[in-house]
């Protein structure tokens, strides 16, 4: 995969500046005034302390229920990434939809945003940073040793290559039963809270489906946040 990387000390979102690119360029930046996550949540990083980048890939040709799978895809790569920077007795997680967890503690977020042909798969690993806003402390971990962002950034683009080709070329069943190895949700009960307002979803969560979708009970669900309501695996 030809990378080309394109960073600025400061910009307003990583994501907005990719909508302006290409398949295979990278945005990064040291700092970024209006950075968000899913749900419209706000991703806040002090200057240089943090990977904050989005990657532009092509999906053309794929159909939409295709392509909602990518988000999943991302964490495989970013879950294999970080785990050349964790402790050994640390398994980077997966939390359905969007996010990587070390140790119970979210290490890395994903935002995907379809944009013409192309996906912006943007991309927040939590590096340097150890001390978090009081609202989050409990929920946040960092990297940190001897992880550097420049680091942690090549480790996430050599893997995501790596899982986009597989991915595009083999669908998302070809990559789903190591996603399944580090399902972080499967056998946990569990509380989706839906996105458009409607009635919340409880029940045991049974892993996820071939098309992205989570098994939560007896229901699939395909958007949504997702609440942990017992830390105890029922596998």
């Amino acid at each position: 995969m030809d990378w080309r990387i394109i960073h600025r000390e400061r910009t307003e979102s990583t994501n907005a500046d990719a909508r302006a690119g290409v398949h295979g360029d990278v945005f990064t930046a040291g700092w970024q005034s209006a950075g968000r996550g899913r749900l419209d949540h706000k991703w806040l990083s002090p200057p240089g302390a943090n990977l904050l980048m989005s990657a532009v890939l092509d999906v053309a040709a794929l159909a939409p229920e295709e392509a909602a799978t990518f988000p999943l895809a991302v964490g495989l790569a970013v879950a294999d990434a970080v785990g050349q920077f964790a402790p050994p007795t640390e398994q980077p997680m997966l939390k359905w939809p969007n996010d990587v967890l070390l140790g119970g503690r979210k290490v890395a977020g994903i935002l995907c945003e379809r944009h013409g042909n192309n996906v912006i798969a943007g991309i927040g690993v939590n590096v340097l940073e150890q001390e978090f806003p009081p609202e989050i402390a409990e929920r946040a971990c960092c990297l940190g040793g001897a992880a550097t962002v420049e680091a942690v950034r090549d480790a996430v683009l050599f893997s995501l290559a790596a899982v986009y080709e597989r991915w595009r070329g083999d669908g998302f069943a070809s990559i789903l039963e190591e996603i399944e190895r580090i399902d972080f949700l499967k056998g946990r009960r569990v509380r989706v809270v839906q996105v458009d307002g409607g009635e919340g979803i409880d029940g045991i969560c049974r892993g996820i489906a071939r098309d992205g979708a989570l098994y939560v009970g007896g229901a699939k669900v395909y958007a949504g946040e997702v609440h942990v309501e017992t830390m105890e695996a029922k596998r």
